[in-house]
């Protein structure tokens, strides 16, 4: 076969498949759910006179139709209209989105460039829509691909919808609590796990995996019907405590070190955390002095997490013990943020965090974390980081329920 006739076959090839390969699979959540998220969805597409949004981020497609995609490279999409939510995937994932996604899906193919619009323009048209305003996730939307999608639709409006979208997902359903429930107490074991392995001259990195291993396997147990992915743990010690995110790595463990605890199990694209400071020994006076200032913290934020208080008065409340010890400086991150669909490299809901900027008052639904943080540099005295941090959910009764149960401070985590 010539070099012609190939280029003539790939011709051929069709810009867009539907692979309905197997059948439809469990999700997550109840097709009612998905239902009930569309349709605040739609709500927000009405107000804002939208004929179709656009969405392209790991968490506006996964909120709403249950689908968390791989890229690689290559783009995905969900498109709604106010009739139809379709995935738009990638031919190299095959039939795999529409089994585990909530609506409809169009396959896109490699054989001619730019097949991901063509299949955008047609999620579209086959609903019989000629859009003018479409909504799109400009928090989460490279450039160029905004161009794109606007010389698609030339005839069209891009609005960005991310920011009601993120006010959308801020509160949970009684569904979304039950998964994030199961996140912490997966989170807690995984903590178990990582106490019982600690012992000096085991490697930061071997700590992790045992925790890891421990998460995977009771994710797998609650959720077998989903994909098992994206669960991690930060396990650091001695300096590699001075950052909330710094990865595990091959130092070895010593007698006098102080320890970060962070178990992070992903259920479903859902993240949960447990973090605790522990020391290896006991620790030397001005440490424990720094643990128990930042104890003292993390207890008076457990109180002040409660229906109508305000995220910066939350915030200004707790730097006032900061700045009575003169620590203030030494504090590295907000004090709480936001559950859901979220993970290292997706989906913050920036719009509830406990910080000095942020004025969102805490409602029924909601469910955010108290995790106070100080780090003192390397050469210092107590030298390290120190933190804590529990998850609390705010009932439609109005009640606070903190479902972390694995205990913190001196008491609990001296080994």
């Amino acid at each position: 076969m010539t070099s012609v006739d190939i280029a003539a076959n790939v011709a051929d090839l069709a810009r867009l498949k539907t692979l309905h390969n197997g059948t439809k699979q469990q999700l997550t959540f109840s097709d009612a759910e998905f239902e009930r998220r569309l349709a605040g969805l739609r709500n927000i597409m009405a107000a804002k006179s939208l004929d179709a949004v656009i969405l392209t981020s790991y968490h506006g497609i996964k909120y709403y139709s249950d689908f968390l995609y791989t890229t690689f490279g290559r783009n995905y999409a969900l498109v709604v209209t106010q009739n139809s939510s379709t995935t738009i995937t990638a031919n190299i994932d095959a039939g795999m989105p529409w089994r585990t996604s909530y609506g409809e899906n169009i396959v896109y193919t490699d054989w001619k460039r730019d097949n991901f619009y063509y299949g955008l323009q047609d999620a579209v048209k086959r609903n019989g829509v000629t859009p003018s305003r479409i909504g799109v996730e400009d928090d989460f939307l490279p450039g160029l691909t905004r161009d794109k999608i606007a010389a698609a639709f030339d005839s069209a409006t891009l609005v960005d919808v991310s920011q009601d979208a993120m006010r959308q997902r801020m509160i949970k359903s009684a569904e979304e609590i039950e998964v994030i429930k199961h996140g912490a107490r997966i989170g807690d074991l995984g903590g178990e796990a990582i106490k019982a392995a600690i012992c000096e001259g085991i490697s930061e990195y071997e700590v992790a995996l045992v925790g890891t291993e421990a998460m995977v396997h009771e994710i797998a147990r609650t959720f077998p019907h989903r994909e098992i992915r994206d669960t991690w743990v930060w396990f650091q010690s001695g300096i590699n405590t001075d950052g909330a995110h710094n990865w595990a790595t091959t130092r070895k463990l010593e007698q006098g070190d102080i320890l970060s605890l962070n178990c992070f199990p992903m259920t479903s694209g859902y993240y949960t955390a447990l973090e605790r400071t522990l020391f290896l020994g006991e620790p030397d006076a001005r440490s424990l002095e720094l643990w128990n200032i930042n104890v003292e913290v993390h207890k008076r934020g457990l109180e002040l997490i409660k229906p109508g208080a305000v995220c910066k008065d939350i915030a200004a409340e707790l730097n006032e013990i900061y700045i009575s010890h003169g620590l203030l400086p030494n504090r590295t991150f907000g004090y709480g943020h936001s559950f859901g669909v979220l993970s290292h490299y997706y989906g913050r809901e920036a719009g509830l965090e406990l910080r000095e900027d942020i004025d969102t008052i805490l409602e029924p639904g909601m469910v955010v974390s108290m995790e106070p943080m100080i780090t003192v540099a390397d050469g210092e005295p107590g030298a390290g980081g120190y933190r804590e941090h529990d998850i609390l959910v705010i009932g439609q009764d109005n009640s606070v329920e903190n479902i972390t149960k694995f205990g913190f401070g001196p008491e609990n985590n001296i080994i």
